[in-house]
């Protein structure tokens, strides 16, 4: 254990350091630890006039109320499913391209396709959100290329079969160039040994893909996944309240965007307390138990 004396001689040689990460703190005490205390509300038949301590204790009543509310189940789907498609095909997408990139020799035209996958992440979402829905209007470009193959024009935003679809391929799209950073940094630290190794071996390009490219990065991506599955019911509320209408509801209505409804148009603070408390404890319990599986798989963990 760590004694006094270590701590302050510690700091006295690395003051500079701590002066570094000390607004980090400040921010994440003020903003992240602080309202915490607000989280009372959600066992609470809370009123702004009474503040916390003078409004009324009922337990677990919110969180019952949410178990038996008409579009619990609606929500609950929605999310995980929304979140399943996004490990599915969202997750894997900056891995490809990260080993697409790394095999390329060319260094003009690896620099050209890093910069043209980055420039979408520097894209305000709600500018994003601007340009799908001019494309998917009915007269818009995404419809165009459907009527000159002879198709029909028609709305797809508010089309249920299709929000799925465009949410997931936005994403990839804004995301793919920039969550690829931190795998390129991973191959970029492989012993290049370990390849001329291999060459002189015979192993193909593919082989040295499979039996070296692969394993180096399994580390990140096992540490990744398991930041990724701890995040499992946080969809981005913004882009789904600037994407979703009354018409996508049953599909697009998530937990994030019920809370927003309840809690700042409905003003029922409790209970959309108490949902956002439910959705936290859910995805602790899917960080622990992702955590524990990569760990008995024999990949490392993050705790």
């Amino acid at each position: 254990m760590l004694s006094y004396k270590t701590i302050v001689k510690d700091f006295k040689k690395n003051k500079l350091i701590y002066l570094m990460i000390l607004p980090v703190v400040v921010y994440l005490i003020l903003f992240c630890y602080k309202p915490m205390y607000g989280i009372i509300i959600a066992f609470q038949r809370f009123r702004p006039g009474l503040g916390i301590e003078g409004s009324p204790w009922i337990g677990l009543d919110n969180f019952v109320r949410f178990f038996k509310d008409i579009n619990f189940w609606r929500v609950v789907r929605n999310t995980f499913t929304i979140s399943f498609l996004n490990i599915l095909f969202t997750f894997p997408a900056p891995i490809l391209l990260a080993l697409l990139l790394n095999e390329v020799q060319c260094s003009w035209f690896k620099r050209t396709v890093q910069t043209i996958t980055y420039l979408p992440h520097f894209i305000a979402m709600v500018v994003v959100c601007g340009l799908i829905h001019q494309f998917c209007q009915s007269d818009g470009l995404i419809n165009d290329i459907v009527a000159f193959f002879g198709g029909e024009r028609a709305n797809l935003l508010i089309q249920t079969k299709m929000f799925y679809p465009i949410y997931i391929i936005s994403g990839i799209w804004k995301e793919i160039g920039w969550s690829s950073i931190i795998y390129l940094a991973t191959l970029a630290g492989i012993d290049q040994e370990q390849y001329e190794a291999a060459k002189i071996d015979g192993a193909s390009r593919l082989q040295q893909m499979r039996y070296i490219t692969f394993p180096g990065l399994m580390p990140t991506i096992s540490m990744l996944l398991i930041l990724k599955m701890g995040q499992v019911l946080n969809i981005g509320m913004e882009k789904i309240l600037l994407l979703y209408t009354e018409l996508t509801y049953d599909v697009a209505d998530v937990i994030s965007t019920y809370v927003y409804r309840k809690g700042l148009l409905d003003a029922d603070y409790s209970y959309s307390t108490a949902i956002g408390l439910f959705n936290s404890i859910v995805n602790i319990v899917f960080l622990v138990s992702a955590n524990k599986i990569s760990k008995k798989l024999g990949q490392s963990g993050l705790f």
